[in-house]
């Protein structure tokens, strides 16, 4: 990587606007996508490109034959990948307190404030580290993506090619026009599902069409797309036969599949993540103790680069005031969400506490495997059991206790998607010459510019969406899970135990499988995240995601000859950040014109243009196979984070 960067532009006006602005975008569809699929994607490399594109074109414009600096292009991704991580830590807790029923529609203060500040102690609390994780670890901590980001912004530079860029555009302009297709125009239907009676038990099979969703599957690979089906499989194809009687569904039998999963099967899924939250917390273990060790010299270390030039932090003493003041500011909202002087007091400790640790977990973890594979929610989870169970003891309950203990793991969640990130994109500047104060300020703006936007847009889509969220488009799948542990610890406890206690159980074995697999060494891991993902996943999201990691597959072995196959695969992850970009704002702008009257666009089709066998492909109405089946609108997921 080039150092020679001293003399370039790198922080200035456009470079901020146009970072404010990829930074709301990002987010925003990082919010569809992960209410949608309990998944969110990295913003940093597609941002790099589109940062590169957009800075040659104002050059071309303007006249100036000024197409952008490396170091430029470096702060616009920085602020974009700053509003995607933060939205990840949004819709994975807040949407719970909808899904409970103590919020009717989203706070707009609260659910700004908590963003807002959530995002900054991960940022805040992370630059003491930097010293230690980046710059004096490199050889333990290899920073993967960060890597990767650092090498297609150096080859964007080298070459002024912009056909990573096209790819991205492509990728957005097919996947807005299949959601607009689907969900606006009627003429292709967004499910193609069926469910027949055999016996007293009850047939099910179905996928949905979502481009973004084929994308997700090519961007995570093969192995976890088959452990995503693998979950819905057992959920849906053996669980639904096994636990559910189909005789009183005899009338409706898709009707039927949805019913015995969202009250028993999506449970099993719940206890299988919980034991996959705690086991992944667990194997990293090492780096936790590691992380620790770190936060003994940070605080030295941090001083000594306030002062290095151009490679200096923020100052200690800005670290210090602005990390008081966000503490005593969610303090106060803990005060107000619970009207409890105890209970914020004891919340905000928590909070501190766990956001600080799971901060330096994060940062060296994204280190070691990179900011995908951070274990998110397995944080969240142990934040979660560990908050509501202190609670509990202490004796809080009701209402008070729910929204305390949802209150700390949002802030958390925050703070440990945003660190990761904020680390990642830290070792990307170290890697082409940028300035790391530089860098923290435009990781601030990003996060204060994006929680501007996450309240609105969740409430948009709440509001104009078939179900809201929690139905059958926007599932909300962290946030079902956690309002399930929040309302075990203090609401009427009514859950169904004994799916839970089978999930766990089988948690565990899927475990020891996949330490069987690791031990000989096996290509193929049997991690459990996924597969508990998918258990708890609608199936229709299953089979998309399989088909992406099919053809990220068969695209790789054409490839295989090539001394680097990763390559090959580039311009697909390209098209597939845009494929889910497409379609996710789309679906944000269709939410925005049925929020002003307009629900659809006729185009006056036969509802029976075209049938095959009775299975009615084209039609918004209901599909049919051999039996009358209508859809359900309620359903929950949960993601692999």
């Amino acid at each position: 990587m080039s150092n020679n960067t001293n003399s370039l532009p790198e922080l200035n006006l456009r470079v901020i606007l146009i970072g404010i602005a990829l930074s709301v975008v990002m987010g925003s569809a990082n919010v569809y996508l992960g209410l949608k699929a309990g998944m969110t994607v990295s913003a940093s490399i597609p941002a790099a490109v589109i940062g590169m594109l957009t800075l040659k074109y104002i050059g071309i414009f303007f006249k100036n034959s000024n197409p952008g600096s490396i170091l430029e292009a470096n702060q616009i991704q920085t602020a974009a990948s700053a509003g995607e991580s933060l939205a990840a830590g949004i819709i994975f807790t807040m949407p719970a307190l909808i899904l409970i029923g103590i919020w009717q529609e989203f706070d707009m203060i609260l659910t700004t404030v908590i963003a807002f500040t959530g995002g900054l102690l991960g940022i805040l609390f992370m630059i003491p580290m930097r010293q230690v994780f980046i710059v004096s670890n490199q050889s333990n901590l290899k920073y993967p993506e960060g890597i990767a980001c650092a090498s297609v912004l150096e080859a964007g530079q080298d070459t002024g090619d912009t056909k990573q860029a096209n790819s991205i555009i492509k990728g957005i302009i097919i996947g807005a026009l299949f959601k607009g297709l689907i969900s606006f125009t009627g003429f292709l239907k967004s499910v193609l599902e069926f469910a027949i009676l055999r016996g007293d038990r009850i047939i099910f099979f179905g996928g949905d069409i979502s481009p973004a969703l084929v994308a997700v599957g090519f961007i995570v690979r093969l192995n976890i797309a088959i452990l995503i089906f693998i979950g819905g499989a057992l959920s849906w194809l053996i669980g639904i036969p096994i636990l559910g009687n189909g005789l009183e569904y005899a009338s409706n039998p898709l009707d039927g599949a949805w019913s015995i999963w969202s009250t028993k099967i999506r449970y099993i899924g719940v206890g299988a993540m919980v034991v996959g939250g705690l086991s992944s917390i667990y194997k990293v273990r090492i780096g936790l103790v590691d992380a620790i060790k770190v936060l003994k010299t940070s605080n030295a270390s941090s001083i000594e680069q306030d002062r290095l030039g151009n490679q200096r932090n923020i100052s200690s003493k800005s670290i210090n005031i602005l990390s008081a003041l966000a503490i005593i500011l969610v303090g106060s909202v803990y005060y107000y969400i619970t009207q409890n002087a105890g209970i914020a007091l004891l919340t905000t400790i928590i909070m501190v506490i766990m956001a600080f640790f799971f901060t330096a977990v994060a940062s060296y973890i994204v280190g070691l495997v990179g900011n995908s594979n951070s274990p998110v929610s397995g944080m969240t989870i142990t934040a979660v059991l560990f908050t509501g169970g202190l609670l509990y003891i202490f004796g809080f309950s009701g209402t008070e206790g729910m929204v305390a203990t949802l209150g700390v793991a949002a802030i958390v969640c925050c703070a440990a998607c945003t660190s990761g990130d904020v680390c990642n994109d830290l070792k990307t500047g170290q890697l082409v010459g940028a300035s790391p104060f530089r860098q923290q300020i435009m990781q601030i703006i990003g996060v204060g510019v994006a929680s501007l936007v996450m309240a609105p847009i969740m409430q948009l889509l709440h509001e104009n969406t078939p179900g809201g969220i929690g139905g059958r488009e926007l599932a909300a799948p962290q946030a079902g899970l956690f309002a399930s542990l929040a309302n075990g610890f203090f609401g009427d406890g009514d859950l169904p135990w004994d799916m839970v206690c089978i999930g766990a159980v089988l948690g565990i074995l899927i475990l020891l499988g996949d330490s069987f697999l690791e031990q000989n060494k096996s290509y193929f891991r049997l991690h459990l995240m996924p597969v508990a993902v998918g258990m708890y996943l609608p199936f229709g999201l299953s089979t998309p995601i399989l088909l992406g990691g099919l053809m990220a597959y068969f695209i790789e072995k054409q490839n295989r000859t090539d001394s680097n196959p990763d390559i090959s695969l580039q311009n697909g992850i390209l098209v597939s950040s845009g494929l889910i970009a497409g379609e996710s704002l789309m679906g944000i702008i269709l939410a925005f014109i049925a929020g002003a009257g307009i629900k659809s666009l006729n185009l006056g089709l036969d509802p029976n243009l075209i049938n095959i066998k009775g299975l009615n492909i084209i039609n918004s109405k209901p599909i049919l196979l051999s039996n009358p089946i209508a859809s359900s609108t309620w359903v929950h997921s949960i993601s692999t984070a």
